[in-house]
C-alpha cells in the first residue's frame, strides 16, 4: 500500500492487525492480536439493539528519532472505564488497555506516519455487549477491540480558522450520557452536523440542554475561548465529555504560558470577552474558531483567516509535547516499546 503521508484524509484505512479480548464467564481472557477485521458476534448483540458500547480515540506520533510517543494513554483507560460504568459494561483493566494499545501500534509500525509530515496513527478503542440477549438488560459477554490507521487532520486545513453555527439541537440530555463516551451521543449528532455542512460551517456549536444558553461542546470537541485579560475558559458541566485534550490545554495554559486557567460557564451572550476561542480534542487537536453563528448575529473572535497569538503558542506546545520535541510533565509521554 502506498500512502501520501502529506495528504491524508481522516479516514478508515485498514491496517494489517488489531487487538481482541473477550470478556466471559465474569472475567477478561488475554486477548491476541489477529488480522481479521470483522467482528463476529451475535444478531442479539446489546450493542447493536440498545447501544451497550463506548469507545476511546488517542494517537501515536512518530518522533525526529524514529521512536513512538503515546499521549497519555491510561487518560483513556481511565475515560473509558468510566463510560463502561455508566453502561453497566466490565472495566477494562489498564494494564490490558496499555498492553493492547502498545501491541496494536508496534505490529503496525510501517503505518506510523514519519516525523514532520504532520499524519498521526489514529487509535481507536471499543468496548461492546454482544451474545444472546433480547430483552432491556446488559450483555453477558463483552469484546474489547483495538484497531488504528494513519490519518491527517479532522478539520480540512489543519491550524486554520474554521466557522461554527449553534444548533438547535441538543447533543445529551441533562444527566444523561454526555460525560461518557458512547455512540449514542454521537448518532444524535449526525443530523445537526450535516445540517451544519450544508450551510458551509465546519459544524455545530451544542448548549446546555437544560437552559440553552451556555456553550457547551464544539460538533464532537471541546471548546476554549482566551479573554483580553489572559483568561483560559473552557466550559465546565455534567454533560460534556472530559477532554484528554482539554485538561492538558488548562495545565499548560497556566503552568507554561502563564494564564489563569478556568473551567466555567461561557454564556452565549457574553462572547465578546473572548479575543481568540478555538475546538480541541483528540481528533481536532487545536481547531481555531474564526467566527460563530448565533441565532441572530455572527461573531467573528480574533480572525476568520488568521490564528491568534495564544491559540498558535498552546497548539505549538501541545504539539511540541506529543511529537517529543519539548519537555513533557510528568507521566504525559508513553514510548512504545
Amino acid at each position: 500500500m502506498t500512502i501520501d503521508w502529506n495528504n491524508l484524509g481522516f479516514d478508515y484505512i485498514k491496517t494489517p492487525w488489531r487487538f481482541l479480548a473477550k470478556w466471559q464467564n465474569g472475567a477478561w481472557n488475554d486477548g491476541e492480536l489477529t488480522e481479521d477485521n470483522v467482528l463476529h458476534i451475535s444478531e442479539s448483540s446489546p450493542a447493536l439493539h440498545y447501544g451497550q458500547q463506548c469507545f476511546e480515540g488517542l494517537k501515536a506520533y512518530g518522533r525526529k528519532d524514529g521512536g513512538v510517543n503515546l499521549f497519555r494513554p491510561d487518560e483513556n483507560s481511565k475515560r473509558l472505564n468510566r463510560s463502561a460504568d455508566r453502561l453497566r459494561m466490565p472495566q477494562v483493566p489498564e494494564e490490558l488497555f496499555l498492553k493492547a494499545v502498545n501491541e496494536v501500534v508496534k505490529a503496525n509500525r510501517a503505518f506510523v506516519p514519519p516525523y514532520g509530515t504532520g499524519a498521526t496513527l489514529y487509535i481507536r478503542p471499543l468496548l461492546i455487549g454482544v451474545g444472546d440477549v433480547i430483552g432491556v438488560k446488559p450483555a453477558n459477554e463483552f469484546i474489547f477491540t483495538v484497531f488504528c490507521m494513519p490519518v491527517g487532520p479532522y478539520f480540512k486545513g489543519g491550524l486554520a480558522p474554521t466557522n461554527f453555527i449553534v444548533s438547535d439541537y441538543d447533543r445529551a440530555a441533562p444527566n444523561g450520557t454526555g460525560a461518557a463516551k458512547v455512540g449514542g451521543n454521537y448518532a444524535a449528532s449526525l443530523l445537526p452536523g450535516e445540517e451544519a455542512h450544508k450551510k458551509n460551517f465546519s459544524d455545530c456549536i451544542y448548549l446546555d440542554p437544560e437552559t440553552h444558553t451556555k456553550i457547551e461542546e464544539v460538533g464532537s470537541a471541546n471548546f476554549f475561548g482566551i479573554t483580553k485579560d489572559n483568561e483560559f475558559i473552557t466550559p465546565k458541566s455534567p454533560s460534556i465529555l472530559p477532554s484528554i485534550t482539554k485538561y492538558s490545554l488548562l495545565h499548560l495554559a497556566e503552568h507554561t504560558l502563564g494564564l489563569k486557567a478556568i473551567e466555567g460557564d461561557v454564556y452565549l451572550n457574553e462572547l465578546d470577552k473572548f479575543v481568540e476561542a478555538g475546538a480541541c480534542g483528540t481528533a481536532a487537536v487545536i481547531s481555531p474558531i474564526g467566527g460563530i453563528q448565533t441565532h441572530d448575529e455572527f461573531h467573528v473572535f480574533y480572525s476568520e483567516t488568521e490564528v491568534g497569538p495564544v491559540t498558535k503558542k498552546l497548539y505549538n506546545e501541545l504539539v511540541g509535547i506529543q511529537y517529543g520535541d519539548r519537555p513533557a510533565p510528568e507521566g504525559w509521554i508513553f514510548d512504545v516499546e
